[in-house]
């Protein structure tokens, strides 16, 4: 997200980052179901990322929703590109 051209896509990139650590979550319990897990911090570890992550999306979308009516038009421009809905809760 450091190369973000915009709060948008700064949001976008984090969105991303958030579906990644859900997939490693799942390879996490796959692993350790089979019992190869190769770490049992990496789990608490995992959660505290996800935290982490949807902290900074829910203030970075705060802040995208205390933009002036104009700055909201165009972020929702620049969100109409990602074909994502970011602008419900």
């Amino acid at each position: 997200a450091q190369n973000a051209e915009s709060l948008a896509d700064f949001i976008h990139k984090f969105k991303i980052a958030a579906k990644e650590a859900d997939e490693v979550n799942y390879w996490l319990e796959l692993c350790e179901r089979s019992k190869h897990l190769p770490s049992s911090d990496l789990k608490q570890e995992l959660k505290n990322l996800i935290q982490l992550i949807s902290k900074i999306i829910s203030s970075s979308k705060k802040k995208l929703y205390t933009l002036s009516p104009n700055s909201v038009n165009k972020v929702k421009e620049e969100f109409s590109n990602y074909q994502i809905d970011t602008f419900s809760n």
